[in-house]
């Protein structure tokens, strides 16, 4: 693009949104569903899953299900005391790709950026979530970041995403792809 052209649509930015009316009363929760793409049971397992990593790894995963414009957005950073040890994981479909990403510092330094793009070229593709369903992207995306933020240092670290199964079961495949995908920032 030359210097002073108009944006194409595609490259426009979105309007940053700060609605802390859309947060829940209360302490924090770590899964955050304003778009009612998940079921009750499914906030329960997520956080349940979310939760166990926390506690495991130190890493705060964050999950917001969201349609822009309706989003807290940037409410989210104070909500959940956003720092270099969290990931916040934005689902919406409305961004092209449903999976986004924030990354904190420190787990940048531990995890190759190439897993959270193929992770979203994996499970945020329209044709994912449009044939299994955004609970399914968003479900896939946190179990495949759970077992990539088990995974021990080194070299071959999160260099494979799990297999999704309608849902049932994860299995570890290897993949190919090392492109595309996008990261929701602050």
């Amino acid at each position: 693009m030359s210097v002073g052209a108009p944006p194409l649509a595609a490259e426009a930015r979105l309007e940053g949104v700060n609605n802390p009316n859309l947060l829940p009363p209360g302490p924090p929760v770590p899964v955050l569903d304003v778009a009612g793409y998940l079921t009750p049971g499914d906030v329960k397992r997520l956080t349940a899953e979310v939760e166990s990593l926390q506690r495991d790894t130190g890493v705060k995963l964050r999950v917001l299900a969201q349609a822009y414009p309706q989003t807290p957005g940037l409410a989210v950073k104070d909500y959940w005391n956003v720092d270099d040890d969290t990931v916040v994981f934005v689902a919406d479909p409305g961004l092209g790709n449903i999976l986004n990403f924030s990354v904190g510092g420190n787990i940048d330094l531990d995890v190759p950026p190439s897993f959270w793009t193929r992770l979203a070229n994996k499970y945020g593709t329209k044709f994912y979530w449009s044939d299994k369903g955004e609970q399914a992207s968003i479900s896939a995306a946190v179990s495949a970041i759970d077992q990539c933020l088990r995974e021990e240092p080194g070299r071959l670290k999160c260099s494979k995403i799990a297999d999704y199964d309608d849902g049932s079961d994860f299995k570890s495949a290897d993949v190919k792809s090392s492109s595309g995908g996008g990261f929701f920032g602050f």
